[in-house]
């Protein structure tokens, strides 16, 4: 069991849950992305693998914009089927030039 969990934690997640963050705390956080620092009172996102909210981090709005960008955090209909009207809504919210 303890390997199976050690084994989820390791592998690369298929697909991230990101949406804004909302934090009145004094807390400061480290950027996945650009190992720079951020306080709980900035804008900023909350990213986390697979929905995997025990697993979520912290990360500039910016940085998680361009790793879209890059292809490097799909949402959950993007990697499995969904509906013809989730899959035209997520590419509309698509930062595209």
């Amino acid at each position: 069991m303890a390997c199976h969990l050690l084994l989820m934690v390791l592998s690369e997640p298929r697909w991230w849950t990101v949406r804004p963050a909302r934090n009145l705390s004094a807390s400061v956080y480290r950027c996945p992305f650009c190992d720079g620092r951020l306080t709980a009172l900035s804008e900023h996102m909350l990213i986390a693998p697979e929905g995997d909210t025990a697993r979520r981090r912290h990360a500039h709005t910016e940085c998680v914009l361009a790793a879209r960008q890059r292809g490097e955090l799909p949402f959950r209909d993007e990697v499995e089927d969904a509906p013809a009207t989730l899959r035209w809504w997520r590419r509309s919210m698509r930062l595209e030039d």
